[in-house]
C-alpha cells in the first residue's frame, strides 16, 4: 500500500509554464511535465546550492525523499531536452 503524500513546502513560483524547442508549434510535440515540488527540490539543490538533507528540511520531507523527486526531474528534463519535447510546469496540482 502506498502512504500518502507529505505535505511539501513550495515557495517558487515559476514565471513561465512551458518551455519548447524554437521553430517547432507546440501542438506538434510531445510534451513532459514536470510537478512544482521537483521545481522546488531543484531550486534548492542546483539553483541556490543546499545539501539534499538542508532542503529537504525547508520542503519538510525527507532526505530520501528529495533524492526521489530530484532523479525523476532530471530526467524528465533530459528528456524533453535530448528528444525535442515541450516541458510544461504543472501548477494546477494538489495542494503542498
Amino acid at each position: 500500500m502506498v502512504r500518502p503524500l507529505k505535505c511539501r513546502q513550495i515557495s517558487c513560483n515559476p514565471a513561465s509554464r512551458y518551455f519548447k524547442p524554437a521553430g517547432i508549434p507546440l501542438r506538434e510535440l510531445d510534451e513532459v511535465v514536470l510537478k512544482l515540488d521537483e521545481i522546488e527540490a531543484m531550486r534548492l539543490t542546483d539553483l541556490e546550492g543546499l545539501y539534499q538533507i538542508d532542503a529537504a528540511q525547508q520542503m519538510g520531507i525527507s532526505r530520501q525523499t528529495i533524492g526521489n523527486i530530484l532523479k525523476s526531474a532530471h530526467a524528465k528534463i533530459a528528456d524533453a531536452l535530448l528528444n525535442g519535447k515541450a516541458l510544461r510546469i504543472n501548477s494546477e496540482e494538489q495542494t503542498y
